[in-house]
């Protein structure tokens, strides 16, 4: 059982003085600031940041909202991209390219909806939860490799959303770019109660998007051209492009459930999260695969899609339905907004972390700083989708594995599973934390083996040339298993 008072003191009232928010520090005098919180919140932009919700505070019982946060967040043109590297990045056919979408999704899918399950029993966003693991000050590792991951996701849907979006009209990618930057902004701005109300509708347009663009295209998949059997190399090399994709929600998993209430059954949070994730990114990844791979027999596709514009493929399938279709590209271009609002509304939680004395930052200061980064990044990067995918979504997933590997073993085998074995008072107190060594050992020596098993553009390891790439795989397994001997160390050093 959580303990109330050990967090009670611990919520962030923006309209009190707080221990951790030295308001009087800023230049506008504090009556002005108060004044500005206090008319944010009432207009329902949520200010907290890192700060834990208290046990009272945690009230949401209508705990089917992680389920369309989930859904929405992958029902987007992101995903059915994905889905078109299986055949253009890695010349796997139709049915290869699915099965491995289809099984590294249900693996990989597991993390994320697990740490779902972490936000009612502790309250703390999921970084901040990581601290009890890789400690105040290593913590500061992940933080910033998600702080970078973040913006790399927000780029590529930018970057698609650009592209549908300028199919509708006669206007360029940039101003498209620009557009779904500032409508993320908006939703990520306002916090988690807008967040989750638009995440609730977004997905029902785009599913019918999909829905029709599959019905009037589908005829043409029957001529997909047949590939060679698929190579080992190629399946585990695209396996892990799809694993990337996928469990590198885990970073943010818990940032959603904060709020809902403590009593829920864990296993019915897992369930409303894995099923949000699995079904629409399996979806529209294996009909991204099938409509990439059908292009080159149908010439008005294939015309469109000339330099990955996965955009203008989208707008091809759709144009037996006339001027309607332009109506539905707006939908689709507006589907990444579901996946990039809660990307930037966690790049503030990260970053807060990541740097704690930025904790007396409002949390919706971020999305605005976010934004201005990703929108000069998207517009540089606009005509280099498929290189920028393809590397950036492996990558990101080599230091995901061993973060999760080594959360995950603190939690199971040291701590029991018992979330009562976490002193929530000491959240932000680096003494009462584990020093973090261990993680950060463990996950900076699983790289040994972890380097000669990948398969890059830019490099191929040994392993990799004969298996393909099992970076993530390895990543994970070697951290677990050192973080065992090295974490018993660390505690009889420091007692924590």
């Amino acid at each position: 059982m959580v303990d109330v008072e050990n967090v009670k003191g611990s919520t962030w009232d923006p309209g009190e003085k707080h221990q951790d928010s030295e308001w009087e520090n800023q230049n506008l005098p504090a009556a002005k600031r108060l004044s500005l919180s206090q008319r944010l919140l009432t207009w329902g932009v949520e200010l907290r940041g890192i700060h834990p919700v208290a046990v009272e505070d945690r009230k949401e019982t209508r705990f089917n909202k992680i389920f369309f946060i989930w859904l929405s967040a992958n029902t987007n043109i992101l995903s059915f991209s994905s889905g078109t590297l299986g055949p253009v990045a890695f010349g796997l056919g139709l049915r290869d390219s699915c099965l491995v979408i289809l099984f590294f999704n249900l693996l990989f899918a597991i993390p994320p909806a697990y740490f779902s399950t972490w936000g009612p029993k502790l309250g703390l966003r999921q970084l901040c939860s990581t601290r009890y693991t890789f400690g105040y000050y290593g913590v500061m590792v992940p933080s910033m490799l998600s702080v970078i991951g973040f913006i790399g996701f927000a780029v590529l849907n930018n970057i698609v959303g650009g592209q549908a979006l300028a199919s509708v009209g006669d206007v360029s990618w940039t101003v498209g770019i620009v557009v779904i930057s500032v409508i993320s902004l908006f939703i990520s701005f306002c916090g988690l109660k807008v967040l989750s109300w638009f995440e609730r509708i977004i997905w029902v347009p785009v599913v019918l998007v999909f829905i029709i663009a599959t019905c009037v295209g589908g005829k043409h998949f029957a001529d997909a051209p047949v590939a060679l059997p698929a190579t080992a190399s190629q399946i585990l090399t695209f396996g892990a492009t799809i694993a990337g994709f996928t469990m590198t929600w885990a970073i943010i998993s818990s940032d959603y459930t904060t709020y809902f209430h403590p009593g829920v059954s864990s296993w019915r949070i897992f369930w409303y999260s894995y099923v949000g994730l699995i079904v629409p990114i399996v979806a529209l990844q294996c009909l991204g695969a099938a409509a990439a791979i059908t292009a080159p027999v149908v010439p008005a596709w294939e015309e469109k899609y000339t330099g990955g514009d996965v955009g203008g493929l989208i707008d091809a399938m759709l144009e037996p339905v006339g001027k309607f279709g332009k109506v539905l590209m707006v939908f689709v271009s507006l589907s990444v907004i579901g996946n990039n609002a809660p990307t930037i509304y966690s790049f503030g939680m990260s970053f807060q972390t990541f740097i704690p004395p930025l904790v007396i930052v409002p949390r919706y200061v971020f999305s605005v700083v976010a934004t201005a980064v990703i929108i000069p990044l998207s517009i540089a990067g606009q005509h280099k989708l498929y290189s920028a995918l393809s590397n950036f979504l492996s990558i990101i997933g080599y230091w995901a594995g061993p973060w999760a590997a080594a959360v995950l073993v603190e939690h199971l085998y040291f701590r029991k599973g018992d979330f009562a074995l976490y002193d929530l008072q000491s959240w932000n107190v680096p003494s009462k934390l584990p020093l973090g060594a261990a993680a950060l050992t463990a996950s900076a020596l699983s790289f040994a083996l972890v380097i000669p098993s990948m398969d890059q553009v830019w490099y191929e390891g040994p392993i990799a040339r004969t298996t393909g790439d099992i970076g993530i795989e390895t990543a994970m397994a070697v951290t677990a298993l050192l973080y065992i001997p090295l974490r018993h160390l660390e505690k009889r050093w420091k007692g924590v």
